[in-house]
């Protein structure tokens, strides 16, 4: 199969870049693939493959965020390098933080459609279930009806494609019910990389409380520094804030301007963009991860990976988040989403009560091992050689 890939990938920072690597990486071990194409981003530096077998991907670098050609320039390279099946690794903002930009992105899958390739779409989040505000897009009452209008309409474009994927059951009661769709699939999030059992035992020292991901817009990390200081008022434990990741694009300045409201704050480290070698670092030094969510849009990688380093989470329970924890098995303690009274008790619970700290980690790397990327390539694999064979017997017949 040659399978192509339209999708950002690192060193880019735009999203899902890192979901785009860990796919690749196990695309590529699989005998049936016998290239890849990515399709994907401009960046100066060099695409990192740094993995067995990367000699089966073909790097065309084809578009641009926030450039209103790149649903030409990918359309253009699609036509050029006729791969058997394109897999697009989507959300709704994917080309842009710019409407029209992201929009026009969007209508790729049914240009593919209309070209006679095959084509899967894995969509990470559905407008319906997106807080507009929260998410950064308005507040405008009136724009927030002609956004789920057009959301409307560009989710009838993604669902013109052969397959739709998605990773949360929700999104596909959802799409099959509002969109009367009947090609859509739960193909699991998965795991980045399975990590060895953890210890379980704590490293020696300053404990970290660490929040990982692009904040600004439904992700604020000012209620973890408060939740902390409380905490440090009440007991004498040793903790160090640990705000890892950049500012989402809808927000720039973000954490720069949290970084000046809180300079006299003790032991707070902001680290910027974690690249892809570090992130097993962080996690593994890491005490509990803390998701700072207001709301959200799609499964969390983040919880994934830190279920796969063996890590206890605090997390509030909406959402998306609720889901996964149903459907997937994750536990972790929870907190009120804007009152950091419950993130501090929450937080404590955790640092205080070391047999429980050690079921949720347990719990969590159970969660996330039992659905590696290896297996959820092998999902895809099976969609795409399904889908592509029930087209076949119908030209047949």
């Amino acid at each position: 199969m040659k399978l192509g890939i339209v999708t950002s990938f690192p060193p880019s920072k735009i999203t899902l870049n890192e979901y785009a690597y860990h796919l690749v990486k196990n695309f590529v071990s699989l005998d049936k693939i016998e290239e890849i194409i990515l399709f994907c981003d401009t960046t100066e530096e060099d695409k990192i493959l740094d993995f067995p077998y990367s000699e089966k991907v073909t790097i065309v670098e084809c578009w641009k965020f926030n450039s209103y050609t790149s649903i030409f320039t990918v359309t253009k390279a699609i036509k050029q390098y006729k791969p058997n099946q394109v897999l697009f690794n989507f959300q709704f903002m994917k080309f842009g933080h710019k409407k029209i930009a992201a929009a026009l992105g969007l209508m790729l899958p049914k240009i593919t459609r209309l070209l006679g390739i095959h084509s899967t779409v894995l969509i990470h989040n559905i407008l319906e279930t997106v807080d507009l505000e929260s998410a950064g897009f308005t507040k405008n009452p009136l724009l927030k009806v002609v956004y789920k209008a057009i959301g409307y309409c560009l989710t009838k474009l993604i669902l013109s494609a052969n397959n739709v994927a998605v990773t949360i059951p929700k999104y596909k009661r959802i799409l099959e019910k509002k969109y009367n769709a009947d090609n859509v699939v739960v193909i699991p999030h998965g795991t980045f990389e399975t990590a060895k059992q953890p210890s379980y035992q704590l490293i020696k020292g300053t404990k970290k409380v660490m929040t990982f991901g692009k904040f600004g817009t439904y992700k604020k990390v000012e209620i973890i520094i408060e939740a902390v200081e409380k905490i440090r008022k009440r007991t004498n434990e040793d903790i160090e804030i640990v705000i890892a990741g950049t500012d989402n694009p809808n927000t720039p300045g973000y954490l720069k301007n949290v970084q000046n409201k809180y300079k006299d704050i003790a032991q707070l480290t902001f680290t910027g963009y974690v690249p892809e070698e570090n992130i097993e670092t962080i996690f593994n030094e890491s005490t509990l991860v803390v998701f700072p969510y207001t709301s959200t849009t799609g499964s969390s990688g983040v919880l994934h990976q830190a279920g796969s380093y063996g890590k206890a989470v605090v997390l509030p329970n909406i959402g998306d988040l609720k889901e996964l924890i149903q459907d997937e098995g994750y536990q972790g303690e929870f907190f009120n989403s804007n009152d950091s009274d419950t993130l501090s008790d929450a937080i404590q619970v955790i640092l205080e009560k070391q047999l429980y700290r050690i079921q949720l980690e347990k719990t969590n790397y159970k969660a996330a091992t039992a659905f590696p990327m290896s297996k959820i390539c092998e999902m895809y694999l099976d969609l795409f050689e399904k889908s592509y064979n029930t087209t076949i017997d119908q030209v047949l017949a």
